[in-house]
């Protein structure tokens, strides 16, 4: 999964979208400005792209809301636990105002449960307790599945315990695998019985159960997320840019040991000279168990933009979203 700089492509931005490598591309704040803009960008980088490619974004809401301008204003995810009635509900108007404009998935819910030392996850946790944080992101993501988008659960196996920021740096959690389970793994645990699609794994290093971050680590990912946990859906690595991916090595070994450890896909962002070295040495390999988890990520959309808005529901549902997010300001 690579990224642009712009709002529109370069012919060199046309040339990586076709290279045989990309499977899929993340949009940012910088490639956004309204709803119409941004929907010519995604027709252009289709048409670039000779085969399916996947688009997303992040737009959890709150702190993390790549496109603003013509979109609802979504609140952080702690503020549903005050209006649990109102998770479902914006679980769907993120997903149908995004499948709209033609982008396949957000990478949401956060399943981090909020431990009270970690900034940068803080309210985008649905709560501090691990059965209500399970509920209200469970209600977000049949919201998410209602419109017609697949979910994402990050950061596998919880990134809430740790104060110190993935992308600056690698935090180290010293708990048990025991402390873990009982309260980070719950809602992933709940979710993947309900059958979220895919998961993002931290940057983070587990001291007590492996050396790796998790996303690089075949007994989080594989032993523990697929064998225990039973989970078929997508791994998306988080970004390799990050500097808590960095120990591991340089870009070609972070993308080597990551596709070992067991993700499908590979997120180089904000970096587009490791992007076109990884897109170029990292071998081609075919996966059917692969191919079929990330072709359940395609987006269904259900409306354009202009129809989405003049429904009724989509008025209603905005509202009271609106109102929550300015209650919480």
């Amino acid at each position: 999964m690579i990224d642009i700089e712009g709002h529109e492509l370069t012919q060199l931005d046309k040339e990586k979208i076709n290279h045989p490598n990309t499977g899929a591309l993340i949009l940012f704040a910088r490639n956004f400005d309204n709803p119409e803009q941004v929907r010519a960008l995604v027709k252009a980088i289709r048409a670039a792209r000779h085969g399916d490619i996947l688009l997303a974004v992040d737009q959890e809401g709150g702190r993390v809301q790549r496109f603003q301008n013509g979109f609802t204003r979504l609140p952080p995810a702690a503020c549903y636990a005050s209006k649990p009635e109102l998770a479902e509900a914006a679980g769907w108007l993120m997903a149908a105002e995004v499948l709209a404009v033609d982008v396949d998935f957000s990478f949401a819910p956060v399943l981090d449960v909020d431990c009270g030392v970690s900034e940068i996850i803080g309210n985008r946790s649905f709560s501090q307790d691990s059965e209500q944080a399970a509920q209200l992101a469970n209600a977000f993501r049949r919201g998410m599945r209602s419109a017609g988008m697949s979910a994402t659960g990050k950061h596998f196996p919880g990134h809430g315990a740790v104060a110190l920021d993935s992308h600056l740096t690698l935090p180290v959690d010293n708990r048990s695998l025991a402390e873990i389970r009982a309260q980070d793994l719950v809602p992933f645990q709940r979710l993947i019985e309900e059958g979220l699609e895919a998961i993002m794994p931290a940057h983070v290093v587990y001291t007590k159960v492996d050396e790796l971050p998790a996303g690089f680590s075949s007994r989080w990912l594989q032993q523990i997320l697929r064998k225990e946990l039973n989970f078929d859906g997508a791994i998306f690595s988080d970004d390799l840019s990050m500097e808590g991916a960095a120990g591991v090595g340089d870009f070609m070994d972070r993308a080597r040991m990551a596709q070992q450890a067991g993700c499908d896909m590979l997120l180089v962002c904000n970096n587009p000279n490791a992007a076109e070295q990884v897109l170029d040495q990292l071998p081609l390999t075919q996966n059917s168990d692969r191919q079929r988890r990330l072709q359940a990520m395609l987006g269904r959309p259900q409306f354009d933009p202009a129809t989405l808005r003049s429904s009724e529901h989509w008025q209603t549902v905005s509202k009271h979203i609106q109102q929550l997010s300015e209650s919480h300001a």
